[in-house]
């Protein structure tokens, strides 16, 4: 079976719309034979003559009566489908967004970011996740945003936009024996937590400090930023963290500049490119990127 040539509904819209066939032509830009040529062709689609003569005019049959607001439906319903998706409400929007972010993200950022969606989209909730590894899968599936520092290229798949820079800073307890000013000798004779998701014993601040001359003594290896933390917050350790992601849970510490030239991290926004254009997901990234300036 042949399939219907779906452009006739447009066609049939108008001229039920306007009862003429000349001024339903003017409306598609269709000369009056090719007007003509499509009423048959609808005629013969439908069965029915659907415009007859009254006079010097057309009027619709009762097929066509039938017709009319069916067809008129069924095109504003094609014609939305076919235009870009409208801008989303925040106010009346429902919907869960899964976030995840490295090791003090939520922390960091969390509490402005929940309180402006509490705030501006009561509907809508958040889930974050840990980043405990630097795939991109996730995005592919269920993660709709990641916040990360991006070592490698991503995938073409993946879109992402920085963020901020972030900065490395020292951070011990408040009666630290550390002198202050902290000196490069004071920094690298102390004993050392240090923060690796992979174990390793060191990292950016060790190939930062190398050109002074002096090595660090790393003592003790963590998973994360906020454990390397909580040891220097009950010990004698010294932490090397980033300074925005790690705000909240140095309070009550004491968090003095490198003395040499600190390292810094872009921090990056990513997401799939399925989501690229979805009008709610981009209120979110905004969302997001005001939460981190």
């Amino acid at each position: 079976m042949a399939r219907p040539d779906l452009n006739l509904l447009v066609t049939l819209d108008v001229l039920l719309d306007e009862g003429n066939v000349t001024r339903a032509g003017e409306r598609l830009s269709l000369s009056p034979s090719a007007m003509s040529r499509a009423l048959a062709r609808l005629r013969r689609a439908t069965g029915d003559p659907l415009l007859v003569r009254a006079g010097r005019g057309l009027v619709p049959t009762p097929r066509a009566l039938e017709l009319r607001d069916r067809v008129r439906e069924l095109v504003r319903g094609a014609e939305e489908v076919l235009s870009p998706a409208r801008p989303s409400e925040p106010a009346t929007m429902t919907r869960t967004f899964v976030l995840r972010g490295g090791d003090g993200f939520v922390e960091a950022f969390g509490p402005g970011l929940v309180a402006e969606v509490g705030r501006v989209a009561p509907g809508v909730r958040l889930r974050f996740l840990r980043r405990s590894t630097k795939d991109f899968e996730p995005l592919r599936d269920d993660v709709d945003l990641e916040i990360a520092v991006v070592e490698d290229v991503p995938p073409p798949d993946v879109v992402g936009r920085p963020l901020f820079t972030d900065r490395f800073v020292g951070v011990v307890r408040e009666e630290h024996p550390l002198a202050c000013p902290v000196t490069v000798e004071g920094y690298a004779s102390a004993r050392h937590v240090h923060a690796s998701r992979r174990g390793s014993v060191d990292g950016l601040v060790d190939f930062a400090l190398r050109p002074t001359g002096h090595r660090r003594a790393v003592v003790t290896v963590v998973d994360g930023f906020t454990a390397a933390l909580a040891l220097a917050r009950a010990s004698d350790l010294v932490a090397t963290v980033p300074e925005r992601h790690t705000a909240p849970a140095r309070a009550g510490m004491r968090t003095f500049p490198l003395p040499f030239p600190a390292p810094e991290v872009t921090v990056s926004l990513l997401w799939h490119a399925r989501v690229d254009v979805d009008p709610a997901h981009r209120w979110l990234r905004e969302l997001v990127a005001d939460a981190c300036s």
